[in-house]
């Protein structure tokens, strides 16, 4: 995992890390964020200073009261057993998930379950909140995505593999942030099935009939 990370090229943006920090993200957006974050060094480290400034907001801010018997009855709570603490397992070396990824997923690559949309492409879709979705990908190796543009924000973050397009290459752990201005059309990179994590917020554009025909039926 540590080769991996230091192989990362393309990070996400300030606007991103600004936004995550402060919570205002969707929750799609933020389950892409977070799993970079955890494969990045650099974004860790970035994502820290924000929450060190957000940290030095909050200190301005007027406090509100609460009322008089607030802690006390969170720790009788936690004391009957009526909060539930989670405990997040780390997820196994040889993982191609990380941990916020597997929470979503209730485990690794194996415990997927992918539905074929055409093309040789696989996806699952993940349940978050309806503002934005976010969506596994399964790509084999040498596949290529139909072309397409974008009518918002697609996050696209390699997990396993990597993939191609006019931009650049992207390997596991970078994130390709597109936007209206993008159209491409990413191509899986022989060798490896390309596994990615791509949340939108806005239907793609697809430019031949095909694609855009089964577009009300896969959902992206």
């Amino acid at each position: 995992m540590k080769t991996e990370m230091k192989q990362i090229k393309h990070h996400l943006t300030e606007p991103l890390l600004m936004s995550y920090a402060a919570g205002t993200l969707p929750e799609a957006f933020n389950l892409v964020v977070a799993t970079h974050i955890s494969m990045c060094d650099s974004c860790r480290a970035a994502l820290a200073e924000y929450d060190a400034v957000g940290g030095e907001v909050m200190l301005d801010v007027d406090p509100i009261d609460v009322a008089e018997d607030a802690l006390a009855a969170t720790l009788a709570l936690i004391e009957n057993g009526s909060v539930d603490t989670p405990v997040r397992k780390a997820a196994p070396t040889n993982s191609v998930f990380p941990a916020p990824l597997r929470d979503y997923v209730n485990g690794d690559v194996d415990a997927v379950k992918w539905r074929k949309v055409g093309g040789g492409v696989s996806q699952m879709l993940l349940s978050t909140s309806k503002d934005a979705s976010v969506r596994l990908l399964h790509i084999p190796a040498g596949t290529a995505v139909p072309d397409h543009g974008h009518r918002g924000t697609e996050l696209t973050l390699v997990l396993q593999g990597a993939f191609v397009d006019e931009t650049d290459r992207f390997g596991a752990g970078d994130v390709e942030v597109a936007n209206e201005d993008l159209n491409h059309t990413p191509v899986a990179e022989a060798g490896m099935d390309c596994i990615c994590l791509a949340a939108t917020d806005a239907p793609l554009r697809f430019n031949k009939l095909m694609p855009r025909i089964a577009q009300r039926f896969i959902g992206i």
